[in-house]
C-alpha cells in the first residue's frame, strides 16, 4: 500500500506534470491546480541530457520525447568567426542506449506530459491556486483561489522559481538570485549540416544552437545585463541581432534571420536554493521551486524531473512517511546543490573572462565536463 493515497500538486509545469504521471504510476490519486487558465507555455526548446531521459524512461515518458525531438551527440566548439575548434561528445552512461542528448520544443515536451497525466487519471484544475494551506496532522487542509476546499495526504509545490507555495510555508527566507547574465532565445530552421549542438565562443557572449527537430533548432546567446533588464518586446529582435555582431560565419548568416520580435525569448539567469528540509509536515517544495538552477549544465529541467520521479517512487512504497522523506531530502540535496554551485562558477568565470580578467584558475570547460559525468551516476 502506498504511504499516502491522496494527493495535490500545484503547479502545471515541468516538475509538477511529471510528479503527477509518477504518482499515478503508484496508483496514488492526484489533484493539480494551475494559476493559468490553460497549459501552455512560455519558451523555444529543452535540452535533455542522457540522465534526464534515464528518469523520464522510468515512467515511460523517455520514448516520446526522443521520437518528436532531435537527437544529437555532444557539442562542436568554435571560435568567434565560426572556425571549428573540436567535439565535445556527450555521454550516454546514465541511459545506454538513449541518445546522450535530446533536444525537444518546449510545447511538444509539455504537451508529452500533459497527456500522460490526464491519461493517467490526474485531475486537472486550470485557473486555480492556493488561497490557504494548513497542515493538521495526518491531513493537510487547502483552500482554493474559488473558495472551495479539500483534504489531503500529502501537497507538492512545484510552482517555479517564484513560488508562491515556498512563501506560505518557508516565508521571505529565499528569493532569486540573479547571476549577472541572460539568455536570448530564438527558433530557426535547421540545415542538414547541423547534426551536432553547436557552441561559438565570443570576446563577451556566447552562442549555441540546438538541434529540436529535422527541421528546427534555436539559437541562443548568453550575455552580461544590467539586472532585471527588462525590455520592450518590440524591440527584442533588434536586440538580440545587435548582441550577435561580434560573430561572422555562419553564427552572422543567422544573425539576419531574426527578425521577428515576439519570437526572441529573454530570461534573466537566476538561481535558488531552500535550505534543507523542503519539508514541512505533509508538505513539500520541489524542482525550481526549491532549486533553481542557470543553465550553465543544461540540467534545470532534469532536475525537477528528477525530483518528480523519486518522489512519486518513495510515495508508492509502503512505509512511514517521515522515512520516506528523509531519503528522498538524503538523495536530492546534494545533487541539486551541486548542479547550483558548478553552474554559479562556470558563470562567474565566464563573465571574468569577459570584463578581460585572466584568472589562472578558471577551467569552464572542464569544470562543465566534470560535472556532467558526475551527473549521469546513479543518485
Amino acid at each position: 500500500m502506498p504511504a499516502v493515497s491522496k494527493v495535490l500538486v500545484v503547479g502545471g509545469g515541468i516538475g509538477g506534470l511529471t510528479a503527477a504521471v509518477a504518482l499515478r504510476r503508484q496508483g496514488i490519486a492526484v489533484d493539480l491546480i494551475e494559476i493559468k487558465p490553460d497549459l501552455s507555455v512560455y519558451g523555444v526548446g529543452i535540452i535533455q541530457p542522457n540522465n534526464t531521459l534515464r528518469a523520464l524512461s522510468q515512467i515511460g515518458l523517455a520514448q516520446p520525447c526522443i521520437a518528436l525531438g532531435a537527437a544529437f551527440p555532444g557539442w562542436r566548439i568554435h571560435d568567434v568567426a565560426g572556425k571549428y575548434l573540436f567535439d565535445a561528445p556527450a555521454t550516454d552512461s546514465a541511459a545506454p542506449g538513449m541518445p546522450p542528448i535530446n533536444g525537444i520544443t518546449r510545447p511538444l515536451f509539455h504537451k508529452v506530459l500533459s497527456e500522460a497525466a490526464v491519461g493517467a487519471g490526474a485531475a486537472i484544475r486550470l485557473g486555480s491556486s492556493l488561497a490557504d494551506i494548513e497542515n493538521r496532522g495526518t491531513q493537510v487542509h487547502v483552500r482554493f483561489s474559488n473558495g472551495s476546499e479539500a483534504d489531503y495526504d500529502f501537497v507538492i509545490g512545484c510552482d517555479g522559481v517564484y513560488s508562491d507555495t515556498r512563501r506560505r510555508l518557508f516565508g521571505e527566507t529565499v528569493k532569486p538570485l540573479y547571476a549577472g547574465q541572460c539568455v536570448w532565445r530564438y527558433n530557426l530552421s535547421r540545415p542538414a549540416k547541423i547534426q551536432w549542438g553547436h557552441l561559438y565562443f565570443g570576446p563577451d557572449s556566447k552562442v549555441g544552437l540546438v538541434p529540436l527537430s529535422p527541421t528546427l533548432m534555436y539559437m541562443f546567446i548568453v550575455t552580461t545585463e544590467p539586472e532585471n533588464a527588462r525590455c520592450p518586446t518590440a524591440n527584442l529582435a533588434r536586440m538580440m541581432r545587435e548582441r550577435l555582431s561580434a560573430y561572422t560565419g555562419f553564427v552572422a548568416e543567422l544573425r539576419e534571420q531574426i527578425v521577428d520580435p515576439a519570437g526572441v525569448v529573454l530570461k534573466p539567469l537566476e538561481n535558488v536554493l531552500l535550505p534543507p528540509p523542503w519539508v514541512k509536515g505533509r508538505t513539500i517544495i520541489i524542482g525550481d521551486a526549491a532549486h533553481a538552477t542557470t543553465p550553465h549544465l543544461a540540467q534545470g529541467a532534469a532536475m525537477a524531473i528528477e525530483d518528480a520521479v523519486l518522489l512519486g517512487e518513495l510515495l508508492g512504497r509502503d512505509g512511514p512517511l517521515e522515512s520516506l522523506l528523509e531519503e528522498f531530502m538524503a538523495r536530492r540535496f546534494e545533487r541539486a546543490r551541486f548542479v547550483i554551485e558548478s553552474s554559479r562558477q562556470i558563470s562567474a568565470w565566464e563573465q571574468e573572462q569577459w570584463r578581460g580578467i585572466k584568472n589562472p584558475e578558471a577551467r569552464p570547460g572542464e569544470l562543465l565536463r566534470e560535472a556532467t559525468l558526475a551527473l549521469m551516476e546513479p543518485y
